[in-house]
């Protein structure tokens, strides 16, 4: 049991897995995080049912936190408790901008490892941790903070170039590179974050068929945007180059 053996059964599943983001990034990327926690939790209990198989349910974390309590007038906690209320058999997913937590500054080391710690508490899972610019020290807090908590540490890296470019920057060893120094730091699962819909196909069997041979035994877990287009071609990609889990949301 605990997160390093969470991780591993999701590794020797031979199907891929999928996290559902409706109740997070699919709504903050469509309707600006402005969706009611009443609402999200009258489809809870469903969701719960006919996905409970899933990897996990994005549902906190990034710019949730801050409009609830602005726009919403509501307390994120309490949405965190009532999806977990009534979905409690699918892990519940956040996003933590490592020293930035769930907000737009950067915070004291001990307030970023009390709030996974209290997070954690409350029922959250797997939390996704990243960085826009794939600032390493700042997502390595964000690693210690989860694992001091006892949560899933999925660390993402942002797509943020054609590993198809040799001459790129962000060349594929610019990836692996990144992914070397996380797997070093001690995360469980390996997220591949393209929040702009770039990654297309050749360069998703690219990049994840090299994770792949180089960290066998890591889950790799892959975020895109339907943005061109090519989101559901990009995912067959990953899957054939034996990524783990997908991220899926309800089209409605």
């Amino acid at each position: 049991s605990g997160p390093a053996a969470s991780a591993r059964a999701g590794r020797a599943r031979e199907s891929v897995l999928v996290t559902d983001t409706t109740w997070r990034d699919a709504h903050q990327s469509l309707l600006a995080t402005r969706v009611r926690t009443i609402d999200l939790a009258k489809g809870a209990a469903v969701a719960g049912k006919l996905l409970a198989r899933a990897f996990s349910f994005e549902c906190w974390g990034g710019a949730t936190f801050d409009v609830a309590m602005r726009f919403l007038r509501e307390d994120p906690w309490e949405r965190l408790a009532a999806i977990r209320e009534k979905a409690p058999d699918v892990p519940t997913q956040m996003l933590l901008r490592g020293a930035n937590g769930v907000g737009y500054t950067s915070y004291p080391d001990n307030a970023i490892f009390k709030f996974c710690d209290t997070a954690v508490r409350s029922g959250m899972d797997v939390f996704r941790v990243f960085d826009s610019l794939n600032y390493v020290d700042n997502l390595r807090l964000g690693i210690d903070a989860v694992g001091a908590a006892g949560g899933v540490v999925e660390c993402a890296i942002g797509y943020s170039g054609d590993c198809l470019d040799d001459s790129s920057k962000y060349n594929l060893e610019y990836y692996l590179t990144l992914a070397r120094q996380l797997q070093e730091s001690g995360i469980h699962v390996l997220a591949i974050k393209d929040m702009a819909g770039l990654l297309k196909p050749a360069a998703a069997t690219k990049l994840i068929t090299a994770l792949r041979d180089e960290f066998p035994d890591l889950p790799i877990h892959v975020h895109t945007h339907d943005t061109a287009g090519t989101g559901v071609a990009t995912y067959l990609a990953c899957a054939h180059a034996c990524a783990d889990a997908v991220d899926v949301a309800t089209d409605s």
